[in-house]
Parts: structure tokens; C-alpha cells; sequence
């Protein structure tokens, strides 16, 4: 009986391990900050492939991988398996259960706000940073001083949140073509002259049907034509290509900004607090080192139109929690 009981106690300290160790179901979307090791087990490290996060990209957040979490669980699209852990230091969590996710070990856990919760995240490139880790794109085999993406902010996306807001309506063959490799597959982006000429401007990555992708991911989601989609992004990238922030890049290409002079130029440009609503993404030059600015993401709410005002769209969303990287250097056009 004694051997019996012993050996019930065993078990139950297993099941009581096991049950520590489950994974934490999460929702929302994971932002890589930067270029992080995608692997298929945390502990050994394996990376089936060699996948790694690409900065400002966004991924389907599935896990934590405990109360307070090390390392969430993402949805890596073209990968084998699809499923991998990043650490959690990576990048950042939006929409779903996400804006409630546990706080990092030893970390207090913030109190979060009622509502103002962003609607939408609008990611800006810095082209030039861009390239030096993509140098094989077309885009950037086109490269030249005298360009838009020189000096000025591009188009990656505009992003409706939550998460479960991917993919509305599409079908299962236009999602399996959802990876650079088919963008090409994908249905085409039927637009008038004078917006697909800016957009070809303004979104370098055209040259690889990155606007299908975009369609496809978010757009279809956006509930708006894909007309009124790309019009509406475009509106608002000229309100930050005009704005000072624009102007405090071009000052300083081949220099280096700090998050808190981004955020300033933002509160300048667009009114006290706007910068507390844009996070900075940096990504490693592979050839030198350097840390480069990326990409800029900006949090917004309300109804985005022909009319509205990017100031009234920051103002209306929630501050992010986190600068992002806390200073990268501003990229020059070329491959340095």
C-alpha cells in the first residue's frame, strides 16, 4: 500500500510538471522588431531551415510558452514545420489577447487601457535599410540616388487589427500562393492610372507584387474596394513624406536616430503624444553589422477616407508600451 501510494505521488508531481509546462494559448499578431531565429524547439534550438523573422513582418501569434512567457509561439508562413517559437524580446504583440499578454518574467505586468486599442498598425520602410538585407529583390537591384525610396519613407502595408482580421474571404489556393515566391500568382490589384503609377512610386516592392500580398493578407479585410484601400494608405504617406519627420531622416542619412528624436519629430509633426503611438523597427546589414532603422510602425483608430487627418488617427489610438529599437542608423540608397 505504502509502495502504491509512493508511487501515486509520482505520478501526480508528473501530471503537476506536465501541466507547468503547457503552453498558454494566445491571439493576436506578433511584429518582428528585428531578424530573429524562428525555431522548432526552444530548448536544442532546432531551425529546420534556417528561418528567421523578417523586421516589421507580421505573424499569427498562437502561444506563450508559460504564464510569463520567454518565448511565443508564431504561424510562419512557407516554413517546415510552419509552427516556431521566437523569443519574446523579438519584436510585439497587437490585437486578440495579445494587448492583455503575460509580461515578461520579472517584469510588473501594466495596466492596460480601457479602449483607444489600435484598429489599424500602418508600417512605413526605410527602402535603403531594406535592401541591404533583400539585395536580390528587383527593387533593389533598381537602387538609385535619384529615386522616391532615396529619401523618402515607402509603403509597406496598412494593417487592420485584430489578427483574426487576415484573409477575409479568401480562397485556399490564393493563401497557399501567399509566400514571395508566388506573389506573382496571386490575382492582380485592379487599380486607375494615377493611383497605380504612385503606388509603383511609393511601394518600391510592386516590382515583386508586394501589393498583392497586401491585398490579399489585409486588404481583403479593410471592407473597402481594393481602389479605396491603396487611395486611403497613400493618403496617409504623404501626410508623413510632407511632414518633419520626413525631413529629419534626410538630414541625417549615414547618421545614427535615437527612438525617443523619431518620437519627438512625430509630436512635432502631428501633435503632442502622436509619437507615443509609433514604434521603431531596426534590422542587422548582414555585409557590416550595422544596426539599421527599418521600418516605422504607427498605431491608429478611427474611419480612415479621402479626408482624414493622420494626427486625429495616432490621437485616437492607444500609446504603444515600447519605443522598439532604441537607435539604428539612417541607411544612404546603395548597398554600402
Amino acid at each position: 500500500m505504502r509502495a502504491w501510494a509512493l508511487w501515486g505521488s509520482v505520478v501526480l508531481a508528473l501530471v503537476g510538471a506536465g501541466a507547468a509546462r503547457a503552453d498558454v494559448k494566445m491571439s493576436g499578431t506578433f511584429v518582428a522588431d528585428s531578424a530573429c531565429p524562428a525555431t522548432q524547439a526552444i530548448r536544442s534550438g532546432k531551425n529546420p531551415g534556417d528561418v528567421s523573422t523578417q523586421t516589421g513582418q507580421s505573424y499569427q501569434l498562437l502561444a506563450g510558452n508559460k504564464d510569463e512567457p520567454t518565448h511565443y509561439l508564431i504561424q510562419v508562413p512557407g516554413a517546415d514545420p510552419e509552427r516556431r517559437w521566437v523569443k519574446i524580446g523579438c519584436g510585439h504583440v497587437t490585437g486578440g489577447s495579445a494587448a492583455a499578454a503575460p509580461a515578461p518574467a520579472g517584469q510588473a505586468k501594466p495596466s492596460q487601457p480601457a479602449s483607444g486599442k489600435p484598429e489599424y498598425v500602418f508600417a512605413l520602410s526605410w527602402q535603403p535599410a531594406f535592401c541591404e538585407t533583400k539585395g536580390s529583390k528587383p527593387e533593389c537591384k533598381a537602387q538609385n540616388p535619384t529615386e522616391f525610396d532615396a529619401s523618402h519613407f515607402t509603403l509597406h502595408g496598412l494593417w487592420p487589427q485584430p489578427n483574426g482580421n487576415f484573409y477575409c474571404q479568401v480562397s485556399a489556393g490564393d493563401k497557399a500562393n501567399d509566400n514571395p515566391a508566388h506573389w506573382g500568382d496571386l490575382p492582380p490589384v485592379n487599380l486607375d492610372a494615377s493611383t497605380r503609377a504612385e503606388l509603383d512610386q511609393v511601394m518600391p516592392g510592386t516590382a515583386s507584387k508586394l501589393e498583392r500580398h497586401e491585398w490579399i493578407k489585409h486588404g481583403t479585410c479593410y471592407g473597402k474596394s481594393q481602389q479605396d484601400y491603396f487611395s486611403d494608405a497613400l493618403n496617409l504617406m504623404r501626410a508623413v513624406n510632407a511632414s518633419p519627420v520626413r525631413d529629419l531622416f534626410t538630414k541625417n542619412i549615414g547618421k545614427q536616430l535615437t527612438s525617443e528624436q523619431i518620437r519627438n519629430a512625430f509630436d512635432k509633426a502631428f501633435g503632442a503624444g502622436a509619437g507615443e503611438r509609433v514604434r521603431v523597427s531596426c534590422l542587422v546589414d548582414p555585409s557590416s553589422g550595422r544596426r539599421l532603422i527599418g521600418e516605422l510602425t504607427l498605431g491608429l483608430s478611427g474611419p480612415i477616407g479621402s479626408d482624414s487627418k493622420l494626427a486625429d488617427l495616432l490621437m485616437a489610438s492607444a500609446p504603444t508600451g515600447k519605443a522598439g529599437c532604441p537607435k539604428g542608423t539612417v541607411d544612404a540608397i546603395g548597398f554600402q
